[in-house]
């Protein structure tokens, strides 16, 4: 059986070819960042140490090895590795594929596919993936950027094991500079503070990182580059962010949860990460104006105005001028009293309003514009509040036969504590009648 560390590697690439390849992993021992993966008790690892291989999906952003990974598995356990693209492949590669992998399967040899981008299929394909899984005839290998269990069929993920690969830190990512660097037979032209900048602009993406720094042996620098230097140099990384996709939920779901905890800077934070990395802006003042009704409503009933004056604003001035005006309305919402009275009395009132159908209202609080609705009593009896001397009658509004119902509490905060004293008032008045 092959040993994880010390396999003999694989020959190296030309050295034509571009430094990312030059450097890619001969030896699993040599992935960086994954240990928690391929050391010896990582789930790769255990399963090279065995030499068994499961079908796995390897799930983890750009740039931190999962092609390699993947390739170098299938050379650990002695298996023929073919590789496709759900992006440039279709249903005749795939049988191409498969037809290949059982003929090579009658001759002893099993077979590692790797499936690039494999959330980019359709679920018909994917089910195409089941019955050679099943038999054997294939160890399917995935990669995948997208959150398995949105982008994969449950049939496929119940017969593949997920692993999770980490975005490269910056020590996984200080050492392929190393690596790089001594592969180069030179040091980057860099100050270390700009090393550090090259560093934080990958973003935990390896190959970004090393094709930057390939970029800048390219040329001859008269003196090392300064991170003010650099960032003129080189072009920065966008950020991984899919309009569509989990980055996109999960960056909302952390700026809404900072809000909600009353963390102005986080907050700020996911609201600047979303809009740097090219978020549309009234998608963002939409959700902020959710919350405002969410988690804070009457606790301030400025919230609300401030978000809807941030949108008028923003579409006033555009960008980048009106940006501003979104910061202001997060900050303010992150620092407000916070209240969710208001949704958990609209979730309790439309539940009660399903579950007591149609029933009618009380006679007295209905108009009688003919004298029909008159002589049958609509509107009998009705006080007008306005004649009390408190302004308040306390008359039952509720329909005959259903009890009233308390939907709204209001909090002892913000401005809910003066709503609450009013209720109170008002019920003690009501009480007083009865």
């Amino acid at each position: 059986m092959p040993d994880l560390f010390n396999d003999p590697p694989a020959p190296p690439p030309a050295d034509t070819a571009p430094l990312a390849e030059r450097l890619r992993p001969r030896v699993l021992g040599e992935v960086v960042g994954q240990e928690h993966l391929t050391g010896p008790e990582g789930a790769i690892g255990r399963m090279v140490a065995a030499g068994r291989l499961a079908s796995i999906i390897l799930w983890g952003p750009p740039g931190t090895g999962k092609t390699t990974i993947a390739r170098l598995l299938a050379e650990a356990v002695g298996l023929r590795f073919v590789s496709i693209s759900a992006v440039f492949s279709g249903v005749a590669d795939l049988k191409k594929a498969f037809a290949e992998a059982e003929a090579h399967a009658r001759r002893g040899q099993r077979t590692l596919l790797f499936v690039d981008e494999i959330h980019r299929f359709n679920r018909a394909q994917q089910d195409g993936f089941l019955p050679y899984v099943e038999a054997g005839t294939v160890t399917l290998v995935g990669a995948t950027t997208e959150n398995p269990s949105f982008e994969l069929n449950a049939a496929l993920l119940s017969r593949a094991q997920v692993l999770i690969l980490h975005r490269l830190g910056p020590e996984a990512l200080s050492t392929l500079l190393d690596r790089a660097e001594a592969l180069i037979g030179r040091p980057l032209p860099l100050t270390p503070e700009a090393r550090g900048a090259l560093i934080a602009a990958a973003d935990g993406d390896g190959r970004f990182l090393l094709n930057q720094a390939e970029t800048l042996v390219s040329v001859d620098l008269p003196e090392p580059l300064d991170p003010t230097g650099l960032g003129e140099f080189l072009q920065r990384r966008v950020a991984v962010y899919d309009k569509d996709r989990e980055g996109h939920y999960n960056l909302i779901s952390a700026l809404h949860k900072s809000l909600r905890g009353s963390d102005p800077q986080a907050a700020l934070y996911y609201l600047a990460r979303m809009l740097v990395a090219g978020e549309e802006p009234l998608y963002v003042l939409r959700r902020l104006t959710r919350f405002a009704s969410e988690d804070i409503g009457l606790a301030d009933p400025q919230a609300l105005l401030q978000c809807l004056a941030a949108k008028d604003a923003y579409e006033f001035l555009g960008s980048p001028e009106g940006e501003l005006a979104i910061v202001q309305a997060c900050l303010y919402l992150a620092t407000a009293p916070k209240s969710n009275a208001a949704y958990k009395a609209q979730k309790a009132a439309w539940r009660s309003a399903k579950e007591t159908g149609s029933l009618m209202p009380p006679a007295h609080i209905l108009n009688a514009p003919t004298k029909l609705m008159k002589d049958i009593g609509y509107g009998a009896g009705y006080a007008y509040d306005h004649d009390t001397k408190a302004g308040f009658s306390g008359a039952d509004y509720w329909p005959d036969g259903m009890a009233p119902q308390r939907f709204y509490a209001p909090v002892d905060r913000g401005f809910e504590r003066k709503i609450a004293e009013r209720m109170a008032y008002w019920e003690g008045l009501k009480n007083a009648r009865d």
